[in-house]
């Protein structure tokens, strides 16, 4: 359906799902378009970014950000353009990086909008690689992985957004880089056209053994985005001094109870002990949104110059949203998923 020009189309979240998010989960509500007051301005959302933490925010469960309320819009990152502005340094016809949540119109006050200008080139890759899941690779891999050339990383969700930018920057800083990936085409594409050393498909039933012939001199650096078996297969291997940036664990977002079997947290606290390593989470602009400019500058220097290599979907249209959602929890989606608004 087209973005339509005189009604806001939203999604407000209805319930708070037990597990997997369903199709009740959100409900998809038509208002009017809303009007700036003094010091706002009126968006357009021309693209909105899917991303794992949204299922986090469906929760009322405690964490680092307030849950969406029942009835609230849901929210999400997204590109925008300003139809009206009463904020200097905005004009309509702007295009910028905002978080205008899953709807077609929103209001802001200017705070923690990034104006792109006029005419930016690939603007919803300002959802993606230079964006928070590019700030959040470079961050967590720079900040916290502390890497030296010559090091063992190993990158879980590899050909996703954050995960297909840590191993390409790890690369070009000298590292070698194991990928971990759902299926032979996403592990084919993490090392032919990513240039990773090697990719393990963590659907093989021999994941730990596959993933311990990858890396005979261990493991240094763990970029850890998924949880569950994933990182099962990796502790055993990690080095004396290894350093773990915890990013996601999205193998437990739909839990509803902990994983059965035996307790594995002494194991755990056990490796950190006595191989001195350091495990640290991190929320990527409340810990490093201060070195954006920094990460801006230097990722569209890589872009460009063809050192990093981006894959985006585009999945046409809000109404699709929510199923786009459900489906990037359920590992379908390579790449970076956004959705066109103005479909």
């Amino acid at each position: 359906m087209p973005q339509p020009s005189d009604r806001n189309r939203r999604y407000v979240l209805a319930e708070r799902p037990v597990g997997e998010p369903t199709d009740q989960t959100l409900r998809l509500e038509v208002t009017e378009i809303p009007r700036p007051g003094p010091g706002q301005m009126l968006l357009r959302n021309e693209y909105l970014s899917l991303d794992p933490y949204m299922r986090g925010r469906m929760s009322d469960a405690p964490s680092y950000a307030p849950p969406v309320g029942i009835g609230e819009v849901m929210v999400g990152g997204t590109v925008s353009q300003v139809v009206e502005s009463n904020l200097d340094g905005f004009a309509p016809g702007d295009w910028v990086v905002a978080f205008g949540g899953w709807q077609d119109y929103a209001l802001s006050d200017g705070r923690g909008v990034v104006n792109l200008g006029r005419s930016p080139k690939n603007p919803s890759w300002y959802l993606g690689v230079l964006g928070m899941p590019g700030l959040t690779a470079w961050a967590g891999l720079t900040q916290i992985g502390q890497p030296r050339a010559g090091e063992t990383l190993v990158v879980a969700a590899a050909s996703g957004p954050v995960g297909a930018t840590v191993g390409q920057i790890g690369k070009i800083l000298g590292l070698r880089v194991v990928g971990i990936a759902g299926g032979p085409e996403k592990c084919a594409h993490v090392v032919d056209t990513l240039g990773f050393d090697a990719c393990i498909d963590h659907r093989a039933p021999d994941l730990a053994e596959a993933l311990k012939r990858a890396v005979p001199d261990g493991i240094d650096i763990y970029f850890e985005n998924v949880g569950g078996r994933v990182f099962d297969a990796v502790l055993p291997l990690l080095n004396t001094r290894a350093r773990v940036p915890v990013c996601g664990l999205i193998a437990q977002y739909n839990a509803t109870g902990l994983p059965e079997g035996p307790d594995r947290l002494p194991l755990l606290m056990g490796h950190i002990l006595r191989k001195r390593m350091t495990f640290r989470g991190f929320i990527v602009f409340d810990d490093f949104g201060h070195l954006y400019p920094e990460f801006a500058r230097q990722m569209t220097e890589w872009v460009e110059q063809g050192r990093i290599r981006y894959r985006e979907e585009v999945i046409e249209g809000l109404e699709q949203a929510p199923r786009a959602f459900i489906g990037l929890l359920r590992g379908e989606s390579f790449g970076k998923r956004v959705v066109r608004l103005t479909a």
